[in-house]
């Protein structure tokens, strides 16, 4: 077989907020225009003088390596070895393509449509950022950016991203420490061979104003570069008030192009100022079980107060050294800073009045610094006519989170609720006054000492055995001084079976480990009813452990065209975190688990018909959750997770310029307290897409998102509020490229 290798006051006035969110991004605008015509210029130039390429018009175009299909045949992790229909576990990728076509501008959009995907919101504890739930269990620790952990928390793009990958099933071979339910990989842009440019802007309505460009030059045989910008500046659809503003650049590099040594060098830099809000007041103890049902638009923060501001600085260097034709050294090292600081108004009830609404500050102000290296050993070999394609590495990583200078309200000073009906965004709000942490110099702090192996044996042409391991010796500190340390190993084993050479059958068992101080400073979610830091009796537990089986079959049709996918899974948790009645403590007492399936279909059902489609049913049941039966929630459904989620997108290519398409994407009921007494209902949203090739080098596309002005929630916290989701937005989209 074939294996790939590889404010400061509160009289702040809503003009200066205003002010202060657009201009970033116009900034931003301003030089992506500059940027693009000077390397439009520059590619023209070079292309000149060296007769290369297609002349259009006095303009050079070039082959940009563009894959126009939604399907991916491989994973860019390398620690998946063969191609995915040889992988023994359920692996979805979301293409470039695909997020392009259905006008998708950040993490939080793919997940949304994304089946076993739901999301859930942070507050303070849990700081706000990306929070997703795979497969039944948080995922917002365990995302990866190329194969590397992500540090902190904040809101993710997607301008600098070829795909999406979430790796599903318990992980800690493939990931380390938690990955329950599964990960999320977000697979960046590397510079290439050639030159293109690719500029695209977006108008649309609620003030929507997007532009990207990415830039390609081959500057000789072995050095390119590469060069994506970003600005976005919109308000909120179907919401009073709440705006995004961002702008970002991703420069990169690689000397040893195509050659046996090679170093890659790239770094990130994304801003956001935003006017974000907590959606609509929730729990009226019991007299709600949904979301009170008033004019989507309300807006119950404080339009002059409110902000969230975040930075993120992430530099990676790869170097890669080809030893013969079989066997790759890489290192790559990774130094990230974040910073994620907002005020926020949290709207809430007192007791069962529902006619008023109180307005709670939620802030927090967070440094994170993490500096990352790993070291591989990849490639293949044969031992007696079987084959082995095989990674092992180690990893070490050192991460730091600072809670700095946040704020407060001033005491003494009235409260100032609003009326659930007829909110005032712009009315009197407390003073507000800065207050250091309570140990300023001190952070959490992580480290981790790691090895891994895995090996994927061709037994045949037919039959793979797929094994793993990875051994983590990790110790996470609290500012306050608790200190957990967990030394664990975690396994992946699986089978492939291949009656066809187009078609497998696998089956699959993994294990994962969520140690305490995984998730320091933030809420357990579903996965830990008592949550993941280090504080309050959980320093010297050992790590939860889970493990999953999966069955699944995959089918690669018209000649690689169209992958059909199909799983059956389990996962358990039988030690899971849990407050132990009769000491008052947390022990390892806790049992919850997540069963259901999946399928999938996509690809290319025709040449010019486009189809991503799946399902995934889940059972997710708090088993035993360790308290007396007047109290306890046993048989409940985990919180913020829907049973049933379907999605389906198509397009189709009614002549070769002219392409309509559109999809749905439904989400079953999701309970957001443990109680299981307050829920979101079902619900189904539409889209629709049109796009028109006006020339070789110029695309023009309309989105229409959730046609029907659906009033969607997309996630909670602890119930007392209720998120909600744009509304209906049209977005009209140029695409040039040269």
């Amino acid at each position: 077989m074939s294996y790939r290798s590889q404010v400061d006051s509160s009289q702040l006035s809503a003009a200066t907020a205003t002010q202060r969110r657009v201009t970033p991004a116009l900034l931003a605008l301003s030089c992506i225009g500059f940027v693009a015509s000077a390397g439009s210029a520059t590619a023209q130039d070079a292309a000149a003088e060296e007769g290369q390429g297609n002349r259009l018009g006095g303009v050079t175009v070039t082959d940009t390596a563009i894959d126009e299909s939604y399907n991916r045949t491989d994973s860019a992790s390398p620690k998946l070895m063969a191609p995915l229909l040889d992988t023994p576990r359920s692996v979805t990728v979301i293409s470039r393509e695909l997020i392009e076509n259905r006008g998708l501008v950040s993490l939080t959009d793919v997940l949304r449509v994304t089946p076993g995907v739901t999301l859930g919101a942070g507050e303070g504890g849990t700081p706000v950022g990306d929070r997703a739930f795979v497969r039944g269990y948080e995922a917002s620790t365990d995302i990866q950016i190329d194969g590397l952990r992500d540090v902190a928390r904040f809101s993710h793009e997607i301008f600098n991203l070829e795909s999406v990958e979430l790796i599903k099933g318990a992980g800690g071979a493939l990931a380390g420490r938690g990955s329950t339910g599964g990960s999320i990989n977000l697979v960046t842009k590397t510079p290439k061979a050639g030159d293109f440019i690719a500029v695209a802007g977006t108008v649309g309505t609620d003030e929507t104003k997007r532009l990207t460009a990415d830039i390609n030059q081959q500057l000789s045989d072995s050095i390119a570069v590469r060069v994506n910008l970003m600005g976005h500046d919109a308000d909120v659809a179907g919401r009073d008030v709440s705006k995004v503003s961002r702008w970002g650049i991703a420069p990169s590099i690689i000397f040893g192009l195509g050659g046996p040594t090679r170093a890659t060098a790239s770094y990130l830099h994304l801003a956001t100022d935003d006017l974000p809000d907590f959606g609509l007041p929730f729990n009226a103890s019991g007299s709600l079980v949904t979301p009170p049902k008033v004019r989507r638009e309300n807006f119950y923060g404080f339009a002059n107060r409110d902000f969230r501001k975040t930075v993120a600085d992430v530099g990676t260097l790869w170097l890669e050294q080809d030893l013969g034709t079989q066997i790759t050294l890489r290192n790559a090292t990774r130094v990230v800073r974040t910073t994620n600081e907002y005020i926020l108004t949290r709207p809430s009830f007192t007791g069962t009045n529902t006619a008023s609404v109180n307005r709670d500050l939620r802030s927090s102000n967070r440094l994170a610094k993490g500096i990352l290296n790993q070291t591989d050993l990849r490639g293949r070999f044969n031992t007696g006519g079987i084959e082995h394609a095989f990674i092992g590495g180690v990893e070490y990583s050192k991460e730091r989170i600072y809670a700095r200078t946040a704020w407060t309200e001033v005491a003494g000073q009235p409260a100032y609720p609003t009326p659930l009906l007829n909110p005032d965004p712009y009315s009197q709000f407390r003073a507000l006054q800065k207050v250091p942490p309570a140990v300023a110099a001190d952070p959490t702090r992580f480290v981790t000492k790691a090895a891994f192996l895995f090996d994927t044996i061709s037994l045949s042409n037919q039959l793979d055995i797929n094994l793993g391991l990875r051994y983590d010796d990790y110790k996470a500190t609290s500012s306050g001084g608790a200190t957990a340390h967990s030394k664990f190993w975690n396994y992946q084993a699986g089978v492939v079976y291949k009656p066809v050479e187009y078609g497998s059958i696998y089956a699959s068992f993994s294990t994962s480990s969520n140690p305490s101080g995984e998730t320091e400073g933030q809420s357990g979610g579903a996965d830990g009813a008592a949550g993941g830091g280090v504080g309050g009796g959980r320093a010297n537990l050992d790590p939860e452990r889970a493990k999953s089986y999966e069955l699944g079959t995959k089918w690669d049709l018209f000649d690689q065209q169209l992958s059909l996918t199909a799983a059956i899974f389990r996962t358990e948790k039988t030690n899971a975190r849990a407050n132990d009645p009769v000491s008052g403590t947390i022990q390892l007492i806790g049992h919850n688990r997540v069963q259901g399936f999946e399928i999938s279909a996509t690809g290319n059902i025709t040449p010019a018909w486009d189809i991503v489609a799946g399902y995934t049913y889940l059972d997710a049941k708090l088993i035993d959750d360790a308290q007396a039966p007047a109290t306890s929630n046993n048989g409940n459904v985990l919180k913020f997770v829907a049973p049933h989620s379907f999605s389906i997108w198509t397009t189709y290519d009614v002549t070769p310029d002219f392409n309509l398409g559109g999809g749905v994407n439904y989400v079953g009921r999701r309970f957001v307290n443990d109680d299981n007494t307050l829920r979101f209902n079902p619900y189904a949203r539409f889209d629709l897409t049109a796009s028109y090739k006006v020339s070789d080098n110029l695309d023009l596309r309309l989105n229409i998102q959730n046609l029907t002005d659906k009033t969607i929630f997309d996630a909670s916290h602890v119930g007392l509020f209720a998120v909600v989701a744009p509304g209906r937005s049209a977005l009209f989209s140029a695409s040039l490229r040269y």
